[in-house]
């Protein structure tokens, strides 16, 4: 069985890997000098491979492709790829959330333990070389074109990513060739990546980190999700684990549908932050309202909430009316923040959209539409929350694409 995989990143380097331990003759084509260059980066260059939960608790956490991901997370979950990785001498730690990282936190250290697994059962990769495309004879896969000529091959996988960090050579090659082969794809959009915010009144607050923070989500007035974490406002709007979350629900939607809610004070209730408003408001009734809530906000964040309240950050606290008080509790537990719309692929940890998850085998990632062309990663309409589970997307499904295709 002659397999050609397009694609060295971490779907492509399971599925070659997977093939080649069946038996197959696996070629794997890489565009770039080097696989893995966006695991080079994932994790801030640390590598968050996987999530360590068991695969019902895993697909909780899937935006897009739960139903379709369940068969291939459950073949190959997080607890085996630990497993995988382990064996192949890569040592792995579990932080906070369940996420698992290289104990050496060198993401280049699961590349090159990726690659030996590779190299170990034969596979051959080919770096500087681009597909350019497929290779069909009535609905059957007989190779792929690339730049260097054609190969012949009786499958293709294809495990090309999206469009995120396109200077990882991530531009959306699969689409094209997975449109060729006749197959619908859904409009990629960016996953999982800051948000630009309306106005200027954020600017005082540029570089400021917030902890321990609540964030609602609202669409079309709906609560979609309530979270808790951490977030930053930057020079462009708003970014940190929170708003990344928020991202892969909004990102398809019109941004006057969206409303985001930050609650600075999420542990305490309207009642007990009314309370301390009034204690705090009693010890300092002769000074200035900015210098009384140094205690309640980062300084960085007074005059912008003053300011969304109507209220001089002079005047003083036995001057502030009953309606003032009022708006400074409903800005301080719902402070909107005003969305604009998403960051580009620029800057997207992934990609939301991709090949048609209807027109896939979600045992086998083969094509409905031509018989052995298949399909893992990111260019599957599937992806995740952050915390490691994307590239579990990537892992599970390269993982049955590769068997799949060395067994049938």
């Amino acid at each position: 069985m002659k397999i050609a995989v397009i694609g060295g990143g971490a779907a492509g380097l399971m599925a070659a890997w997977a093939a080649a331990e069946e038996g197959a003759d696996v070629t794997l084509f890489e565009q770039n000098e080097k696989c893995g260059k966006k695991i080079y980066i994932t994790g801030k260059g640390r590598c968050n491979v996987t999530n360590d939960c068991d695969p019902q608790e895993y697909l909780t956490h899937v935006v897009n492709g739960a139903k379709f991901l369940t068969g291939a997370v459950y073949a190959f979950p997080p607890r085996a790829l630990m497993e995988h990785l382990e064996r192949g001498g890569l040592k792995l730690k579990t932080e906070r959330g369940n996420r698992v990282f290289p104990v050496s936190d060198k993401a280049s250290d699961v590349t090159k333990c990726l690659e030996n697994y590779c190299r170990d059962v034969g596979v051959k990769i080919k770096f500087d070389t681009k597909v350019l495309k497929l290779s069909i004879l009535n609905s059957t896969m007989r190779g792929i074109i690339t730049e260097k000529g054609e190969f012949l091959s009786d499958k293709v996988i294809i495990c090309t990513g999206g469009k995120s960090y396109p200077s990882t050579g991530s531009r959306g090659d699969g689409y094209v060739f997975a449109a060729q082969a006749g197959h619908n794809v859904k409009e990629p959009v960016p996953s999982l990546c800051g948000v630009n915010l309306k106005g200027d009144y954020f600017k005082p607050m540029q570089g400021l980190s917030l902890k321990n923070v609540g964030l609602k989500v609202f669409v079309k007035s709906k609560l979609i999700k309530d979270l808790f974490g951490e977030m930053q406002f930057t020079h462009f709007g708003a970014s940190g684990p929170l708003i990344l979350t928020a991202s892969a629900l909004i990102n398809r939607c019109m941004p006057s549908d969206v409303r985001l809610v930050l609650d600075f004070k999420p542990a305490l209730s309207q009642e007990q932050l009314s309370a301390r408003i009034l204690r705090d408001f009693e010890e300092f009734k002769n000074k200035d309202i900015s210098n009384c809530l140094k205690n309640l906000l980062p300084s960085s964040a007074i005059e912008p909430v003053l300011a969304r309240c109507a209220i001089q950050p002079d005047k003083k606290i036995n001057s502030v009316t009953k309606a003032e008080r009022a708006s400074l509790l409903t800005n301080l537990k719902n402070f909107d923040i005003l969305f604009s719309s998403v960051r580009g692929f620029e800057e997207a940890v992934v990609t939301s959209g991709g090949v048609s998850l209807s027109e896939v085998n979600p045992k086998t990632m083969e094509s409905k539409l031509v018989k052995g062309l298949y399909f893992a990663g990111e260019v599957l309409d599937a992806d995740a929350f952050t915390g490691g589970f994307n590239l579990q997307i990537a892992f599970s499904t390269g993982f049955c694409a590769g068997r799949a295709a060395a067994r049938q």
